[in-house]
Order: structure tokens, then C-alpha cells, then sequence
């Protein structure tokens, strides 16, 4: 087994997303909310947030690949609704305030 590393993901917003309706009030958005908020209890999210200007989130996550990243993400119900698609995930070397992220 590999250690956990590092991985920055970007998600953009799919084709089921309504531009009209703000995040709350797409489709399925309780869904979506806790199966985030158990990812970060199980300490594989670790920040989220959207790329202002943007339709893409940057995600920071701990896995062992970027295959395992992919896999836990790919059920969302967002994501498998196409209301977010994962469109990059790279490892990431984290340089300065990595003791936050330990602590």
C-alpha cells in the first residue's frame, strides 16, 4: 500500500447545472453536501473552493493515486447526475504551511 499523498483536483460544472439557480437549489444538492461533508470527516478532502470567475472548484485531497482520487469522487451524486465533472486532478507538493494541513 502506498502512502497518501496530495492531489489538487479541479471540477467544472456539467451540462445539468442550472446557471439560473444558485448551488443550494440544484438538483440534489443534500445529496451532494453529505457526501462531501463524509469525505472531509474521512480526512480525504481537505479544502474545497471555488476558482473565482470561474465554473471550476479546486479541490485538495489525500490519496494514494489519482486513479483512487477519481474513483472516490466519481460517486458524487453530482457527479454522476453531470452537474460536476472532474476535468484534472494532479499531485500536488505542498512547500509552505504543510504543518496546517498535519495539525
Amino acid at each position: 500500500m502506498s502512502p497518501r499523498r496530495l492531489f489538487a483536483v479541479i471540477r467544472t460544472r456539467g451540462p445539468r447545472w442550472d446557471g439560473a439557480r444558485s448551488m443550494e437549489n440544484q438538483d440534489q444538492w443534500r445529496a451532494h453536501a453529505t457526501f462531501m461533508d463524509a469525505l472531509a470527516a474521512d480526512g480525504f478532502v481537505v479544502l474545497v473552493g471555488p476558482l473565482e470567475g470561474t465554473s471550476d472548484v479546486l479541490l485538495v485531497v489525500r490519496a494514494e493515486t489519482s486513479d483512487e482520487a477519481a474513483a472516490r469522487l466519481a460517486d458524487d451524486p453530482w457527479e454522476r447526475t453531470d452537474l460536476l465533472r472532474v476535468t484534472r486532478i494532479d499531485p500536488w507538493s505542498l512547500r509552505i504551511g504543510s504543518r496546517r494541513l498535519d495539525g
